[in-house]
């Protein structure tokens, strides 16, 4: 099986190293230090296995699933303890607890051979929990990082979804009702089918004619709104207001 290393640091490079020494079955095809070269290496190495430290300078462990679209074969390493660790214990994917001995790290490699199948973890759902503060997208080989606040609005486009800021649209491969799981319900709300806004970018909402309801935002930009979107848009106005 082939096996990538991701960790900003290299003693824990080293270590993995170290302990993936006596598995025969498992061949190192390369180590990243940051988030840029390990979107890079999964894209072109297609490993089978990645060791991938969550918390890293510029780009997250969970920010290079979500670029690549990783959803199997992962294990985590870090040193916190945090709230996402609760998640992992509940075997969305398996973790290692910096500092990890030989016993905990065989433990967790021999799972992943049990799922050497590459069918999805629950990985996918644990990505769609984690509530984003900004969004990284890799267009033609360069990374563009998106502060949520700054988010006009987010179009549906098949199975892609065009996210406009600042005058500009970037595409992701990623459905609009799975980014919307990973957004405050309190500042984006969908107001139709194909359209999630931020409500800060909201000016008003204009009745066209009887049947017609378009959300106007701040910079002009006219966008439907569905009767179900309408009733959503009516509701946080009025909780505003209270």
């Amino acid at each position: 099986m082939k096996v990538l290393i991701i960790d900003d640091e290299f003693l824990a490079r080293q270590l993995t190293r170290e302990y993936l020494s006596s598995h025969a079955d498992m061949e190192i095809i390369g180590e990243c230090e940051n988030g840029e070269q390990a979107v890079e290496a999964i894209s072109t190495l297609d490993p089978d296995i990645l060791f991938l430290d969550i918390h890293m300078p510029k780009i997250s462990g969970l920010e290079v699933l979500q670029i690549t679209g990783r959803n199997s074969g992962v294990i985590f390493t870090t040193a916190y303890d945090d709230y996402a660790l609760k998640a992992f214990e509940l075997h969305a994917v398996d973790y290692l607890l910096k500092p990890f001995s030989q016993q905990r790290f065989d433990a967790a490699l021999q799972q992943a051979r049990q799922r050497q199948s590459h069918q999805p973890d629950n990985l996918n759902k644990l990505l769609r929990q984690t509530k984003l503060d900004r969004i990284v997208i890799r267009d033609r080989g360069q990374l563009h990082f998106i502060a949520i606040d700054k988010i006009t609005y987010i179009e549906a486009q098949d199975d892609y979804i065009l996210l406009h800021h600042e005058g500009r649209a970037l595409m992701k491969t990623q459905t609009l009702s799975d980014i919307e799981t990973q957004l405050d319900s309190r500042q984006f709300v969908r107001i139709h089918r194909s359209y999630l806004i931020n409500l800060q970018q909201l000016n008003r909402i204009e009745r066209i004619n009887k049947d017609s309801v378009v959300a106007v935002l701040q910079d002009g930009k006219q966008l439907p709104v569905s009767r179900s979107g309408y009733e959503r848009l009516k509701q946080h106005i009025a909780d505003k207001s209270v």
